[in-house]
């Protein structure tokens, strides 16, 4: 069912005209003459960049906005009406699923909401676009996949790299081995984050909020840090720190080079949240091994130097931001949504793969087309068309919250203690190597403020279960919080 990734390039290199043209996207659809209308839910953050995707598309219209925050979703309307567009408001998502003016909805909201959210609108009969990650934990991501087959509905997840034709060219010349054997993927999220501050108590919720809907299915607590927005990304409760944020699209990238699709078998992790103390739960200093058998799928996150001064990101191999795979005669750098560099055992560049200089050529489709593509798939119902298969969305989101639960299940260990656990693995010894010289250059001393040293958890990919851990399984899930509850029967 899936599409090969040589019939993805064919079709996306072909339909790049086609694609960078919105006006001729659905000329051959059948209603064609009828615009898709659309419902955006949240949009404080990423959800504005759904907006402007929709906003660029002929034969599509923003009908509807939903924000549980008042003064976003006042400020949203406004932004459209600004733009000769009128929308209904909605604060409660349950009341714009309701509406027969709807045919789609687009979701951005927090981490937490997304799996519970796309199986609600699909259940009303909508079809959808699901920011990254796709899920807030494995379970309800397949639940997920399980309710988009049931109702045979159109679900785009939002990793854009998946409409990027430069990588799609440069997974389909690997394939040929040009480079000999695949040794590693390392993907990389070394990405600058501030301490988020450090708050006595509850803080008191800002009153254009509804903090129960808000909530959701998340357990609702009180507000423990300076900021509700955008910060819920580093407390486990409604995030996945930015192995979930930044990482997911990481990790898809470095997963279609592996040619992996399942959750790896085994995963370890270690790490901390180092260099400040601060109401954050997620670590800022990472690595995850998903030890998949023919070749490792590492992984690596850093947050400091905390602020700017003189101190620049660290880079691995010419990227801060992106992924590195390793074969025998060479590698294959990846340092964006789309890009792809390939380099021979000496470093010399042999062959790019890049955005395409005009309309149609090898390269990137943009960032709107992703959108483009989805909108594209709900005229047609041709689900292998879909560049961001929901199926694909649930394994990379579940590879990141995997290796989370190995983090969160470790305990603190000396280096050398935890030098002892991998020394089995060059690739796992050379990310520690690394990272505790980092730590070391951001002034913090892992002796003193120990790295957490996760399990090597062993996991059945079939069951979607680690084997033979029911603290582990634990963590697949969570206790849901009525009436949010991911149901059972999807």
């Amino acid at each position: 069912m899936n599409q090969t990734r040589r019939s993805f390039l064919k079709s996306s290199i072909a339909a790049g005209a086609a694609l960078s043209l919105p006006a001729r996207l659905y000329s051959a659809a059948a209603g064609a003459n009828e615009d898709i209308r659309i419902g955006v839910i949240g949009f404080n953050g990423r959800g504005q960049d759904h907006i402007k995707g929709y906003l660029g598309l002929k034969g599509a219209r923003i009908v509807a906005m939903c924000d549980v925050d008042t003064a976003v979703l006042d400020k949203g309307v406004a932004q459209l009406k600004a733009k000769g567009q009128e929308v209904t408001p909605y604060q409660d998502i349950r009341k714009m699923l309701e509406s027969k003016e709807v045919d789609v909805v687009s979701i951005a909201t927090p981490n937490h909401w997304h799996s519970l959210a796309a199986i609600w609108a699909i259940q009303a009969g909508k079809d959808v676009y699901v920011e990254k990650p796709v899920s807030h934990n494995v379970w309800e991501g397949r639940q997920l996949v399980k309710a988009a087959e049931a109702h045979q509905k159109i679900v785009q997840m939002g990793v854009q790299s998946r409409s990027g034709v430069g990588l799609a060219a440069a997974l389909e010349w690997v394939k040929d081995a040009p480079l000999g054997k695949l040794q590693y993927a390392r993907a990389l999220c070394y990405k600058r984050r501030a301490s988020i501050g450090k708050v006595d108590g509850g803080q008191p919720v800002p009153a254009t909020i509804d903090y129960d809907l808000w909530c959701g299915p998340a357990a609702k607590l009180p507000l423990t840090r300076a900021k509700l927005h955008y910060d819920w990304h580093w407390v486990w409760n409604t995030g996945n720190g930015d192995l979930g944020n930044q990482g997911i699209h990481q990790m898809d990238i470095a997963r279609r080079f592996l040619g992996e699709d399942a959750i790896s078998p085994a995963v370890m992790a270690f790490g901390g949240r180092l260099g400040y103390v601060d109401d954050g739960e997620t670590p800022n200093s990472l690595v995850i091994f998903h030890d998949y058998k023919k070749a490792p799928l590492i992984f690596e996150v850093r947050g400091l130097p905390e602020k700017t001064d003189a101190k620049e990101m660290d880079k691995y191999r010419g990227a801060s931001v992106g992924v590195v795979v390793q074969y025998e005669r060479g590698h294959i750098l990846c340092p964006n949504y789309n890009d792809a560099i390939a380099f021979d055992a000496d470093g010399k560049e042999i062959r790019k793969f890049a955005k395409p200089a005009a309309p149609g050529a090898e390269g990137e489709t943009d960032g709107e087309n992703h959108y483009a593509n989805f909108l594209h798939v709900v005229r047609s119902r041709k689900t292998a068309d879909l560049h961001g298969k929901i199926i694909d969305g649930h394994i990379s989101s579940a590879l990141c919250h995997t290796g989370n639960i190995a983090y969160r299940l470790g305990k603190k260990a000396a280096p050398d203690a935890i030098k002892e656990k991998i020394k089995g693995s060059k690739d796992a010894m050379d990310s520690f190597d690394r990272l505790a010289s980092h730590l070391v250059a951001n002034n913090v001393d892992i002796s003193t403020d120990q790295l957490a040293f996760g399990q090597y958890l062993k996991f059945d990919p079939a069951s979607e279960k680690f084997i033979g851990n029911p603290e582990a399984d634990k963590l697949l899930t969570r206790e849901y919080r009525a009436p949010f509850v991911v149901p059972e029967k999807v």
